[in-house]
């Protein structure tokens, strides 16, 4: 009758071992889904955000920093901008630069080998955080791939 069950059993297994993630995997990750985004806007301005990047379609005062830090955030993305991503990005700044090398002179980014932004994980509360992410998951939009026969 049926299928025996240790193959079975092992193949849920494999299954269950094959989907788990680990301490590092956006998988769970979840901001409180009541940020604002005009705090956000507030606070990204009150803590300096602004002094280094432009945020797309926004009117921010003008960055100051010299030289000028060419990360804009927002605007138009081939896939959708984690919330992770973004948290990740502020609290860890070091963590990103690989890519950011790729795409931007290291100069402009670093400063003796170092990212330029300096971590926030202790300049700001978790409300600011929730509310700066919502402000700038604003801005952002993806741009749906074209259809086949526009290749």
């Amino acid at each position: 009758m049926g299928y025996p069950a240790k193959p079975l059993l092992l193949s849920m297994l494999v299954l269950l071992v094959g989907c788990t993630v680990d301490r590092h995997s956006s998988a769970g990750f979840r901001l409180r889904p009541d940020g604002d985004i005009e705090r956000g806007k507030v606070a990204f301005v009150g803590l300096g955000c602004s002094d280094c990047h432009q945020v797309d379609g926004v009117n921010l005062p003008r960055p100051t920093v010299q030289p000028p830090v060419p990360v804009v955030l927002g605007g138009v993305t081939l896939e959708p901008i984690t919330d992770g991503q973004l948290v990740t990005s502020i609290v860890y700044p070091a963590y990103e630069l690989r890519d950011q090398l790729a795409r931007y002179p290291k100069a402009e980014i670093t400063r003796n080998g170092e990212p330029r932004m300096p971590p926030y994980d202790d300049r700001m509360t978790v409300r600011q955080l929730t509310d700066i992410v919502t402000f700038l998951q604003s801005r952002y939009s993806v741009r749906q791939p074209l259809p086949e026969y526009y290749h």
